[in-house]
């Protein structure tokens, strides 16, 4: 149990360990979260159970400690780092007499406040219908009354809590149907790309993993990047050179992946994610200063096969070499890695400071070299260090 600081709503972090590998003790990435949406943690709690409580998902006892402790600290909300069922999000609240929310609410009020593109926000929107469809039993007491009445606003008798429902399906309705235009208009874009004969490259990777950064070095642009997370959201999409394939590419920067992304979220960005799905390579980022990084590493590669990208040749850009120390730093920047059984090209780079990014370039060339020549990937390239 720890307090720290930082601006804005006062919250405290409830992390609940159920003996998953993934679990985060320190409560790190959800305090990043709660500061990127303009919270301030002010103390962490974590507790270790079984299973979850079907009422209160961390039973009584412990209940009356977050209270406490929250009082102490002067919380004025609850953020559990798990998802919590609409009944366990309302008995928290009367329990702990505070609004409690969850990690998924958490990442939707992100993508909320950073979609800038009208694709993006139509997708946050709809996955924030989505979600609120499932809270209606809240702490809306109004929700239990009944309507009289004829039209829009129901029939006789029928239930507030109905009505809202219907009305909350009709926005989803109509924010579909605006998407389905939007996706139209996207794949006449990428038809015209395909009609240019154009090597289509993204970036992925976990949230913070530089991967912006590395766009803006790669094709001296200035997208929006920042050391926190969820930076970028709608997918951006330049022209790269590269001299030693002498021609151009299309690379794109996605957004950023995480652990216990929302389905919700994966659904409603299917449309920025088929840029990702319809690539010719990926440019897996990875951050290699980040201890946890095989963890994140596996996140996204559960979101590629959730989206149908699994397949897709990859190259690992192992990023922020310059915040590693000496000690650290591996003898070859450019070598092999296994993932799930399956070795691929791995190459060291700081998008800060450029060192590496020629080796990048070079690697990249190769892979459009060897498409160009109707070549396997595997043949087209051979980086030192890597298994004959």
């Amino acid at each position: 149990m720890t307090a720290s600081s930082g601006d804005g709503t006062p919250v405290l972090l409830v992390g609940v360990d159920f003996g998953l590998p993934h679990f985060d003790a320190d409560l790190e990435e959800l305090g990043l979260l709660a500061q990127t949406a303009g919270m301030k943690p002010v103390a962490r709690l974590t507790c270790k159970r079984k299973a979850p409580d079907a009422a209160l998902f961390i039973g009584s006892g412990k209940a009356d400690e977050i209270r406490t402790l929250a009082q102490m600290h002067g919380a004025a909300e609850v953020l559990f780092d798990q998802s919590l069922s609409p009944a366990q999000q309302r008995n928290l609240e009367r329990h702990l007499e505070l609004p409690v929310n969850d990690r998924t609410l958490l990442i939707l009020e992100i993508f909320a406040q950073r979609a800038r593109s009208h694709e993006g926000k139509l997708q946050v929107e709809l996955a924030r219908l989505q979600y609120l469809s499932t809270r209606l039993v809240r702490r809306w007491s109004h929700l239990e009354r009944q309507t009289g009445g004829i039209g829009a606003r129901g029939g006789p008798g029928e239930k507030q809590i109905e009505l809202d429902r219907r009305m909350i399906g009709d926005a989803v309705k109509r924010t579909r149907e605006r998407l389905v235009k939007v996706k139209r208009q996207r794949t006449t874009q990428r038809r015209q790309r395909e009609r240019r004969d154009t090597f289509n490259i993204s970036l992925v990777g976990y949230t913070n993993a530089g991967k912006s950064t590395l766009f803006n070095a790669l094709v001296k642009a200035r997208a929006y990047a920042a050391d926190q997370l969820f930076a970028t959201l709608d997918t951006t999409t330049r022209q790269l050179y590269l001299g030693d394939a002498g021609r151009s590419v299309s690379l794109s920067d996605t957004v950023g992946f995480i652990r216990d992304l929302p389905h919700g979220l994966v659904d409603a960005f299917q449309a920025t994610l088929q840029e990702a799905i319809d690539a010719d390579l990926l440019l897996h980022v990875v951050d290699a200063s980040n201890p946890g990084f095989p963890e994140q590493m596996a996140q996204v590669q559960k979101v590629l096969n959730e989206i149908g990208a699994a397949d897709i040749p990859q190259i690992l850009v192992f990023n922020k070499l310059d915040s590693l120390q000496a000690e650290q730093r591996p003898s070859l920047l450019e070598d092999q890695y296994d993932v799930d059984g399956h070795a691929f090209p791995r190459l060291f780079v700081s998008a800060r400071s450029g060192e590496g990014l020629d080796a990048l370039r070079h690697a990249l060339s190769l892979r459009v070299l060897a498409a160009q020549k109707c070549m396997t990937p595997d043949a087209a390239i051979e980086l030192p260090g890597a298994a004959p």
